[in-house]
């Protein structure tokens, strides 16, 4: 047991060490590219139309020309919640097969992909039938699910802001961790976890895959991180 455990510690040091030659080879490359694609600017006269730096106001006609200095989104605290697993026959398989849709999409840096996907999960959350849940985990459930419909719509609202996106993601994966703990699945899944997103604070998901495909970083850094537990 304690050679398994070094193991997986020297396991999650190694992927830190290789994620961070990664990020340091890349670093200077991907904020330049960030800046050049991510970039709002705004009209001087009507501060709500954006776009692209120098493309005409649809209102005025003007240069778009003001950067648009994006507000941080107030994270509240992660709320732990108490895990007792269900015996009812309940499936969370259709939560989690707009989870991963959502997941891949952000692999692939693919902004509005994963809006689409957000969608789709938020009205999944929000038609799921809960009548077969035991009464003393209901309340659990109601908890978990309303935690992940405000963040998957948050995902829904925010096509071409993939960072903030990435940001209701890490909370998301947690909800859906906390699901799946629950009332478990027959899907072959696994825990994932990138050392460098959130300085290592919130870097998890879930995938249906073996192979590292990081939703935190995309292309940047694809293959970030490692296995922590698998179903």
């Amino acid at each position: 047991m304690k050679n398994v455990f070094k193991l997986s510690i020297i396991l999650l040091v190694l992927a830190f060490a290789s994620c961070k030659d990664n990020k340091t080879e890349t670093k200077s490359e991907v904020n330049s590219e960030k800046t050049a694609d991510n970039q709002l600017y705004s009209c001087p006269m009507h501060p709500k139309v954006t776009g692209a730096k120098g493309e005409a106001c649809s209102v005025c006609g003007m240069s778009l020309s003001e950067p648009v200095v994006e507000a941080k989104p107030v994270v509240e605290a992660v709320k732990e919640v108490e895990i007792i697993k269900s015996n009812s026959s309940f499936s969370i398989d259709p939560i989690l097969d707009n989870y991963l849709k959502l997941k891949n999409a952000l692999t692939k840096d693919d902004s509005k992909g994963a809006a689409e996907a957000g969608k789709e999960l938020y009205a999944t959350l929000k038609n799921s039938n809960s009548d077969k849940i035991e009464a003393n985990i209901k309340k659990t459930y109601a908890d978990i699910t309303d935690d992940a419909k405000e963040h998957a719509e948050h995902i829904g609202d925010n096509a071409g802001k993939i960072d903030h996106q990435r940001e209701h993601f890490a909370m998301l994966s947690k909800d859906v961790n906390d699901l799946i703990k629950i009332f478990g699945t027959d899907k072959k899944i696994y825990k994932d976890y990138c050392p460098m997103y959130d300085q290592g604070k919130s870097g998890y998901w879930i995938s249906e895959v073996k192979d590292i495909k990081n939703p935190y970083y995309g292309s940047e850094m694809l293959t970030c991180g490692g296995i922590t537990k698998e179903w």
